[in-house]
C-alpha cells in the first residue's frame, strides 16, 4: 500500500499506480480472479532424481514452515480528508460548491483501505515493513498466521529508504533471523513470503537475478538522500507483497520486498527487495531515536561515464564522481581535502563501483564516525580521512561550488565549436534574478549544439560554467578565461568543468570529450 495509491477498481479495491518505466511498489489490494493450471502426465524419472527433487521440496517446506509464522498481514485505513487548495489559487467566497464540480482538488480525498506485508523482528512485537505500506494511515491492523488480530502503531518511517517500523503489544512472538545480503550470490534460491492480491501468507520461490539494481528505480524516490541498491529476484512478487521478507535457503531474511517492474502493475518476472543490511540499520535508528540518523560525506555524486573515467585516469568505468559540496560551508569531504572532479573508488578498502553502493557503505556508518576515502584525481590516487556528518531531516542534498574570485566583465557572446556551446558572462542583474552568489557567477550557457559533446550534459539558460578543473584549474569569469583554458585541447582530450545550475541550485562536474 502506498500514499500514491488513489484510484479504485470497479469492484471497490485500491488500484496500484504505475511509476515511470513501469515500476510500481508492491502494495496490496483484494483478491482478483485467478486461473487453474492443468496437470499433465509424464514418464517416471529415475529414483535418484526423484530423491533429489524430494530433498529440495522438503527444504522449501522446512523454510516456509519456519518463516511463515513470523510474517504478518497489515491492513491500513485512511479517513477522508479535504484536499488543500494550492497556494495562490483562491476560490471566490460563496462559489466553493460550484467549483467542486469541476476541480477535483476541491473535493475530499476518499477513504482508503489497503493491505501489505511485514515480519516480526522481535519477540515483543516490533515489525519491519515498507514505508509506503503504512504512510498516512489512520488505523493499522495486523493479522498473524494463527488468526490473531492486533492494533498496531507506527514507531518510525523513513521515506528515503522506504522502510518503516510498527509495533503490536504482546510477548513471545515468532521471529525470523537476519542473514547476510552481501554474501548472497546471483543464482541462489530465495523465497518471498507475503500477502499478494488478498491471498494471505503466500510463499513463492525463485532465484536472485541480480544485485545492486538502481537505474529507473530511482524514480520511486524524490530525495537525493535516497539509497537505491536493490536485490532483484524472479520469485513472484505482486501487490500486497510489499514489506514481506525475501528469505535465503537457510531461512534468513536477506531483503524486504518492495517493488516490481511491470507494465500492468502485476508480476512480470522482476521483483526488487531492499537489502536487509540497510533495512536493519534504518530499523535500529527508528526504534532507538524515532528517526534516521543519516551519515553523509556532504558532496553530490553521480555514476561515471566513459569520459569521466578517462578524465580521472581510470582504466575501468567504476566509482562515484564528486560534483560539489554544500553552498556556503565546507562539507566533511571538502574539509578532508576531497575536491569536485575527484572520483571516489574505495571506502575503508572496499571498492566502490557505483553511486548506490557508495551510499550503502556510508549509510552503514553513523554520523561522527571516520572513514578512509580513496579518490582518483586526474591520474593520481589520494586517500583522505573523512569524519561523517549527519544529514538534515527531509532535506535534499544541496551541492556546492568552488571559489571563483574576481568580478564579471561584460563581453560579447562567444561560441565554442570544441564544446558545442555558446556562452556569455553572467551579468549582475541576471545573477540577482537567478539568486546566484558572486562565487557562482561565471559563463552562462546560452545554446547547446545537438551534435556536439555537450548535448544532454550542459543545459542552455540554466547552467553556468564557474571553473575548469582539468587539465589546468582555472576560475571562469570571462570568455577570455575559458579561451585560455581550452585553447590547447585537441580532439579526444577531456576537459572537466564545474557547473552551477540555477534551477537546481547546486553544482556538478561535467566531463566533455573534445570532438564528441
Amino acid at each position: 500500500m502506498t500514499s500514491r495509491l488513489s484510484k479504485r477498481l470497479t469492484i471497490g479495491v485500491v488500484a496500484v499506480v504505475a511509476f515511470v518505466g513501469g515500476l510500481v511498489v508492491a502494495a496490496g489490494f483484494n483478491l482478483t480472479p485467478f486461473g487453474y493450471a492443468q496437470q499433465t502426465g509424464s514418464a517416471r524419472p529415475p529414483a535418484a532424481a526423484v530423491q533429489q527433487v524430494t530433498d529440495a521440496s522438503n527444504a522449501f517446506v522446512a523454510i516456509a514452515e519456519h518463516v511463515t509464522p513470523a510474517v504478518v498481514s497489515i491492513q491500513m485505513e485512511r479517513q477522508a480528508r479535504p484536499v488543500r487548495v494550492p497556494r495562490g489559487q483562491q476560490i471566490p467566497p460563496g462559489m466553493e460548491d460550484f467549483f467542486k464540480q469541476f476541480d477535483p482538488r476541491q473535493q475530499q480525498q476518499q477513504p482508503m483501505e489497503g493491505s501489505g506485508s511485514g515480519f516480526l523482528v522481535s519477540s515483543d512485537g516490533y515489525i519491519l515493513t515498507n514505508n509506503h505500506v503504512v504512510a498516512d494511515a489512520d488505523k493499522l491492523t495486523v493479522t498473524l498466521l494463527d488468526k490473531r488480530v492486533f492494533k498496531a502503531k507506527v514507531i518510525g518511517r523513513d521515506p528515503t529508504t522506504d522502510i518503516a517500523v510498527i509495533k503490536i503489544d504482546g510477548t513471545g512472538f515468532p521471529t525470523i533471523p537476519f542473514g547476510d545480503d552481501e554474501a548472497a550470490r546471483v543464482g541462489e534460491w530465495v523465497l518471498a513470503v507475503g500477502n499478494p492480491l488478498g491471498l494471505d501468507f503466500t510463499v513463492t520461490a525463485g532465484i536472485i537475478s541480480a544485485k545492486g539494481r538502481s537505474g529507473q528505480l530511482r524514480n520511486l524516490y524524490a530525495s537525493q538522500y535516497a539509497i537505491v541498491d536493490y536485490i532483484q529476484t524472479d520469485a513472484a512478487i505482486n501487490p500486497g507483497n510489499s514489506g514481506g521478507p525475501l528469505v535465503n535457503s537457510r531461512g534468513e531474511v536477506i531483503g524486504v520486498n518492495s517493488a516490481i517492474a511491470s507494465g500492468t502493475g502485476y508480476y512480470s518476472g522482476y521483483g526488487f527487495a531492499i537489502p536487509i543490511s540497510l533495512a536493519k540499520t534504518v530499523m535500529n535508528d527508528l526504534i532507538q531515536y524515532g528517526r534516521v540518523r543519516r551519515a553523509i560525506l556532504g558532496v553530490s555524486i553521480s555514476d561515471l561515464r566513459p569520459e569521466d573515467a578517462q578524465a580521472a585516469g581510470l582504466k575501468e568505468i567504476r566509482g562515484a564522481l564528486v560534483g560539489g559540496g554544500t553552498p556556503g560551508q565546507a562539507s566533511p569531504a571538502e574539509q578532508a581535502g576531497i575536491e569536485a572532479g575527484d572520483v571516489i573508488v574505495a571506502i575503508d578498502g572496499t571498492n566502490v563501483d557505483r553511486v548506490a553502493q557508495l551510499q550503502r557503505i556510508i549509510r552503514l556508518h553513523k554520523p561522527g564516525e571516520t572513514v578512509s576515502v580513496d579518490v582518483m584525481r586526474y591520474g593520481q590516487k589520494h586517500t583522505y580521512k573523512v569524519k561523517l556528518a549527519e544529514a538534515p531531516n527531509e532535506q535534499q542534498l544541496a551541492s556546492g561550488d568552488e571559489d571563483s574570485s574576481g568580478d564579471s566583465t561584460d563581453a560579447k557572446p562567444a561560441s565554442y565549436d570544441k564544446l558545442g556551446i555558446s556562452v556569455e558572462p553572467m551579468t549582475t542583474d541576471r545573477a540577482s534574478r537567478a539568486e546566484v552568489s558572486d562565487a557562482q557567477r561565471g559563463l552562462v550557457v546560452m545554446s547547446v549544439d545537438a551534435l556536439g559533446p555537450s548535448y544532454q550534459k550542459l543545459f542552455a539558460e540554466s547552467d553556468v560554467i564557474v571553473k575548469v578543473l582539468n587539465p589546468m584549474p582555472h576560475a571562469i569569469r570571462t570568455v577570455a578565461d575559458l579561451d585560455s583554458s581550452i585553447s590547447k585541447l585537441k580532439t579526444g582530450d577531456v576537459v572537466s568543468l564545474l557547473v552551477y545550475n540555477t534551477q537546481q541550485k547546486g553544482t556538478r562536474v561535467v566531463n566533455l570529450r573534445i570532438g564528441g
